[in-house]
């Protein structure tokens, strides 16, 4: 399969199952709220999707959620929610 394509369906996944997760949650601004988080997680499959590395599929995963999820955890101060959600987004 082509990684571009690959990447664009593994980051709608990805988003759509972030929002689909807050939908519950109450925020100030909830458009903004999953607007964010969906953009947020498509960036993380996009970029597994399409990178190519020599590691096993699901180190790559895990580094890349790890690393595109972290600043979204540093400025919510949210590490444990935002960082297993990134690593569990990128991983399956």
């Amino acid at each position: 399969m082509n990684r571009v394509l690959l990447g664009l369906i593994c980051g709608l996944v990805f988003g759509s199952l972030d929002v689909v997760l807050m939908l519950p949650m109450e925020f100030p601004d909830k458009r903004a709220a999953l607007l964010g988080a969906f953009l947020d997680r498509f960036a993380i499959g996009f970029v597994i999707g399409c990178v190519r590395l020599e590691w096993p599929g699901w180190l790559v995963g895990l580094a890349f959620g790890l690393l595109l999820s972290l600043p979204s955890a540093v400025i919510t101060k949210s590490y444990i929610p935002i960082l297993v959600g990134g690593v569990i987004d990128a991983v399956d």
